[in-house]
């Protein structure tokens, strides 16, 4: 079986942590193709569930397609059980999917994270089906050794929403000014329980886009 583990670390910072009263996921907005810059505006985080997102790095057309899969599923459990999968079992049902096609994987480092039940959580899966929950703080991509000194610097477990939100950016835009395959602009995604909204911000301003999903 081929060596994977650098190819799911290259080309992406994302960026996930736990606040009082829910959960933060952010990413840079930059794709690359080698040393060429092929997007500027790269979509990695997206809605699995009203209360569940997923960060994706690595291989785009890999992402989507799981992407799209765990949409379909959590939509079919929420039809036959009447109500939304937890973010426990939505990271479990990734993780072996993935598994499952250990042998042809998905070249993806993934974070799930959400509000349920149970309260904020945040899982990590990677390429062959391992999932990790994360208590505060996590980091996938290129980049995230540069955003763990920033998290692991200055996160707090009683931060409030701005304050996590906050941290979270500047967790990205550190790695933005080191590592080339970081960059562009900055996507945030807030989940409590009564919200999932969404914050587009430029590299170096506030932010200049936001959308609160139902």
């Amino acid at each position: 079986m081929p060596d994977i583990s650098h190819e799911i670390m290259k080309g992406t910072t994302t960026v996930g942590l736990i606040f009082d009263r829910g959960v933060v996921l952010a990413t840079e907005m930059r794709a690359t193709m080698g040393n060429m810059i092929a997007s500027k505006r790269a979509k990695k985080i997206y809605q699995i569930t009203p209360r569940i997102g997923l960060t994706t790095a690595g291989g785009v057309g890999d992402a989507q397609q799981l992407v799209r899969i765990m949409q379909v599923e959590c939509n079919l459990f929420e039809m036959r059980r009447g109500k939304t999968m937890s973010v426990g079992a939505a990271s479990t049902l990734l993780s072996n999917y993935l598994n499952q096609n250990r042998y042809y994987p998905y070249y993806v480092q993934l974070l799930m994270g959400g509000f349920d039940d149970e309260g904020p959580s945040i899982y990590s899966v990677d390429a062959l089906g391992g999932a990790t929950r994360e208590e505060e703080i996590v980091a996938t991509g290129s980049g995230s050794p540069f955003a763990y000194g920033v998290l692991e610097d200055q996160y707090r477990s009683d931060m409030k929403e701005d304050e996590a939100k906050d941290l979270a950016v500047r967790a990205i835009r550190s790695a933005m000014r080191r590592d080339s395959a970081s960059g562009e602009g900055i996507m945030v995604v807030v989940i409590t329980k009564e919200k999932y909204e969404e914050h587009i911000l430029s590299g170096l301003h506030e932010p200049s886009v936001a959308r609160t999903a139902a």
